[in-house]
């Protein structure tokens, strides 16, 4: 009995650290080249994973809403044959659509390493 709750204990483990290792495929990019891109937009779709209220909050100019929790049932809005460009608030939530995307045939996949807020501190600091 003893051996169920190591293999359950093992199988949450592995999840865990799934859920945290790299996408393959997926480019980070930081604030500053996430600001060249936007300034040269053509081949590029720009979306924001966070949730509506949090979109309406405040988001980076460009970058269409589509949920993260809505994610999976919108795909076909998104062109496979462009780059798709995510962000969040923090770089978790990008990545787990980055994961969908590459899923569903997408091949050229990037995000915001830093999310909402580090494009926010960026500029703040005067770091761009």
């Amino acid at each position: 009995m003893v051996w169920l709750q190591y293999l359950i204990f093992a199988v949450v483990v592995l999840l865990l650290i799934k859920k945290f290792l790299p996408v393959k495929g997926l480019e980070n990019l930081t604030p500053r080249e996430l600001e060249q891109l936007l300034e040269s937009p053509k081949g590029s779709q720009f979306i924001d994973v966070r949730e509506k209220h949090e979109f309406t909050g405040g988001h980076i100019k460009g970058f269409k809403n589509i949920p993260l929790s809505e994610f999976s049932k919108r795909v076909q809005e998104m062109d496979r044959n462009s780059r798709v460009v995510l962000t969040c608030q923090s770089g978790m939530r990008s990545r787990r659509a980055a994961s969908i995307l590459k899923k569903n045939g997408f091949q050229s996949i990037s995000h915001l390493k830093s999310g909402v807020s580090g494009w926010h501190s960026s500029f703040v600091k005067g770091n761009k």
